[in-house]
């Protein structure tokens, strides 16, 4: 693993990651809106590692339509509570793009995020963006968990300082963020910002077999023919199975390396 950070020089302005979650209304940006944005800042700390710069922050915002009952199922944030917020567009872009920029932005399950950034604020504020999905980093760095759900791993994984009353109520953005960012600063720990952007950018390297008749099986643990007959007869197999599987059997034909090992880390 890669995870050592070069010490700040003194007086150096502190780089950071900002990690993102948003509560949103609708299948997405074309039919719906984003009702919260939350962000907690991962800051690199002058002896190399990484640490929460301050509470997580969120702000409400109108979707501009109502919100779903179905969403507000998940998030209990309703038209009421959001009745007078301002506009995602005009409170994001300076979220997304502080005047002292994020080396990276992060989320869990960042393709979720884009996805609605993309659909509602313009080019100017989106291209150029840098994501890393938390959810792929943890497959690679904890492959071992028992799921990898951003609250599976909070309760699974136990991050060193995650105040209770901080992280939750769960699906509330900035109670959201405050987690991610903690699997964040952990992972950093045994990745480096740019690995963890590469690995953002590829297919989620799975763990375990989605579906099937093999479903929960370790990807390691399959024989070379299970490997072989996934790949050639299962029609449900998205990007991230067929990448895994390839990589799978190239890691046991000697041409990439092997599947990082679990990471320790202390409770």
């Amino acid at each position: 693993m890669d995870g050592f950070q070069p010490p700040r020089r003194p007086g150096e302005p502190a780089p950071f990651v900002r990690v993102i979650d948003l509560e949103t209304s609708g299948r997405d940006a074309s039919d719906g809106g984003v009702v919260e944005i939350g962000w907690q800042d991962v800051v690199l700390c002058a002896d190399g590692g990484w640490a929460l710069d301050g509470p997580p922050w969120a702000r409400l915002t109108d979707p501009g339509r109502p919100i779903t009952p179905g969403t507000t199922a998940i998030h209990h944030i309703t038209d009421a509570d959001v009745r007078g917020a301002p506009d995602f567009a005009a409170i994001a872009p300076a979220i997304l793009r502080p005047d002292r920029p994020p080396v990276a932005l992060a989320a869990h399950r960042a393709a979720f995020e884009q996805g609605w950034i993309r659909g509602l604020l313009p080019p100017s504020v989106t291209v150029g963006l840098r994501w890393i999905c938390t959810y792929k980093g943890a497959l690679r760095v904890w492959p071992d968990e028992p799921g990898h759900s951003n609250q599976g791993l909070r309760y699974s994984r136990r991050p060193d300082g995650l105040d209770r009353a901080l992280g939750t109520p769960a699906h509330r953005a900035g109670p959201d963020a405050y987690v991610t960012a903690h699997h964040l600063r952990d992972m950093l720990a045994a990745a480096s910002v740019e690995s963890l952007l590469r690995w953002s950018r590829e297919p989620a390297l799975l763990a375990r077999v989605p579906h099937g008749p093999l479903r929960g099986r370790r990807i390691g643990s399959l024989e070379n023919a299970e490997l072989d007959r996934l790949l050639a007869t299962d029609r449900h197999r998205g990007p991230d199975l067929a990448f895994t599987l390839r990589t799978e059997q190239a890691r046991r034909a000697g041409r990439d390396e092997a599947r990082p090992a679990q990471h320790a880390l202390p409770f």
